[in-house]
């Protein structure tokens, strides 16, 4: 593929960092955004989940041939988001198909998430991944499920069945840990099933802002009564708690368990920094792209925070990796001034669960409007 693409892009590439778009929607595919964006920043891949499809939906006159064609039909509502979601989430993998091929496989993957109404569903989960793979029928999917308990047991027997699985909500280090361990059971199921294990990849997608959002809060609070050095901590948790799940990383690399799946030819699961848009405006919007750049990672952002690192983004020396010891102080730290961890990581995963639930209702309320238009 012939790209001309910004200096600082190319450079986070160079570094091991493959860029995904997080966001798609009809109106992106038609007016080409979606191939521009790949021709001229190095993105190689795309995320969605029911908040961004919520969004795009709100563009009716986009899907409008397509509700016709439902409504006619007789499509319910749920079969309807299906088709809709599906028929974009395709449309997205053929045009990262040649990124698929020239990465061997590493790179130009679409992810679409399960029904977020299924993330304590293991058998559900299970089933719906089958079936989306199915739908889209394209060999660049990830199927995206949430690393809640339920969702554990569903990674390892969806990896086992050969489809590649983008791991989505995991705000804390000990589910990520986790996660690995399903991550590897799920690779050895594979192969104990026949399954070419060099085929079936995966990303974790370890979400940053919104433990900032969350923990700034509360230093701010605390600064108010008294604590001045918990304002010093502000827009450092987040950071701190990625750079703690790469470590985690980095010891798996060293078990010999990995080291038999990556002699059978198994990719590793990549990181992936996701919710990397700066809600701060105290902060640097680009805060989260600059500064966890490591080999073997993925960063999906917002278009907005892919424009401003394209402008004026710039890799710093080693920000992941040297950054250890300071992670571990400043969660430390944070700890001693009473936030938490625990209470921390289980509330935003139940936020989190329940915003995608909220944005899946908004979306079914849409298809549904745009599908009784149309009888």
């Amino acid at each position: 593929m012939t790209t001309e693409t910004t200096p600082a892009t190319a450079a986070l590439a160079a570094a091991g960092v493959s860029l995904w778009l997080d966001d798609l929607s009809r109106t992106r595919l038609n007016e080409g955004s979606l191939e521009r964006l790949i021709a001229t920043r190095n993105v190689t891949g795309v995320t969605t989940n029911p908040s961004i499809f919520a969004a795009a939906l709100k563009d009716a006159g986009a899907y409008e041939a397509q509700l016709a064609e439902l409504a006619a039909a007789g499509a319910d509502v749920d079969a309807a988001v299906t088709a809709l979601t599906t028929t974009d989430v395709r449309r997205a993998c053929d045009l990262l198909a040649p990124v698929h091929q020239e990465t061997g496989g590493r790179d130009g993957y679409v992810s679409i998430e399960v029904d977020p109404r299924l993330a304590r569903d293991t058998a559900g989960t299970v089933a719906q991944a089958r079936e989306l793979v199915a739908l889209v029928d394209r060999p660049n999917l990830m199927v995206k499920i949430p690393a809640t308990v339920e969702g554990l047991p569903a990674i390892t027997e969806v990896l086992g069945a050969g489809i590649s699985v983008n791991v989505t909500l995991i705000f804390s280090l000990p589910r990520y840990r986790e996660v690995l361990n399903a991550w590897l059971s799920g690779l050895e199921l594979a192969r104990a099933n026949g399954h070419d294990v060099s085929r079936i990849h995966s990303v974790a997608s370890f979400f940053v802002s919104r433990v900032d959002t969350d923990v700034d809060a509360q230093l701010r609070a605390l600064a108010e009564q008294g604590r001045p050095e918990a304002g010093e901590l502000t827009g450092r948790a987040g950071l701190a708690n990625a750079r703690l799940a790469y470590r985690a990383f980095e010891q798996m690399k060293d078990t010999e368990r990995w080291s038999l799946l990556e002699a059978a030819g198994a990719p590793v699961q990549r990181p992936l920094w996701a919710s990397t848009g700066v809600k701060d405006p105290a902060l640097a919007d680009t805060l989260y792209v600059t500064a966890l750049v490591a080999p073997d990672t993925v960063n999906t952002m917002p278009e907005k925070t892919l424009e401003a690192y394209a402008d004026h983004g710039e890799l710093t020396a080693e920000p992941v990796v040297g950054g250890y010891a300071q992670a571990d102080a400043d969660l430390d730290a944070i700890g001693e001034l009473g936030i938490s961890y625990t209470e921390l990581v289980d509330r935003l995963e139940t936020e989190g669960l329940q915003k995608f639930e909220a944005a899946w209702d908004e979306l079914l309320a849409s298809v549904r409007a745009g599908l009784a238009a149309h009888r």
